[in-house]
């Protein structure tokens, strides 16, 4: 574990979320995240037949969103297997309204608003930060080709530290767009 070690303790909930990435025959982009929340011990749970039993999900859900090499959403589509009410499944289709909408600037603000608190799940939406990343992840050599043919300033600059502009990896990657001190 890199983690230091813990104080002694009891392992009581995981939530294991993977996302994955799918290039299609088509020229678009399939990007799925899959979360599940399990407990170590039996819960009470009136909508599953009074118990939800320990190591069973108490969520397990699924989302994928189809996008082009512009990261603009075409397609989307949430699914959920297991949930704590018999309702949860129902706002699934809510998320077509992700259709149109561009991952980049601004996303987390129009997912709220799209799919804030009651017109969607918390988990599903939680899982688009994680699906956004690994769009990012996915399409890099597609986005790094079409910023190089227009010249522009790479996209992932300034996205954390290491890639800040004025950072020694912005001066040995973007010499052009590297600075030589922090704005800060």
């Amino acid at each position: 574990m890199p983690l230091s070690d813990g104080q002694t303790r009891q392992l009581v909930h995981t939530r294991t979320v993977t996302c994955r990435a799918y290039a299609r025959n088509d020229g678009l982009w399939d990007i799925e995240g899959h979360m599940t929340d399990i407990k170590t011990k039996a819960i009470d749970n009136e909508d599953r037949g009074g118990v939800i039993a320990a190591g069973e999900p108490v969520h397990e859900m699924w989302l994928r969103i189809s996008i082009d090499v512009d990261l603009l959403i075409h397609d989307a589509e949430a699914c959920t297997d297991y949930a704590p009410f018999n309702i949860c499944a129902d706002i699934t289709p809510a998320y077509k309204k992700l259709i149109g909408l561009k991952i980049g600037a601004g996303w987390n603000k129009e997912i709220k608003a799209r799919l804030g608190n009651q017109y969607g799940c918390t988990h599903h939406t939680e899982l688009l930060g994680p699906m956004a990343t690994t769009a990012y992840q996915a399409l890099y050599s597609e986005l790094k080709k079409k910023e190089e043919a227009s010249g522009s300033k790479p996209a992932i600059m300034n996205t954390c530290h290491s890639l800040a502009e004025h950072s020694s990896v912005a001066k040995r990657l973007w010499p052009d767009f590297a600075t030589t001190e922090s704005k800060s």
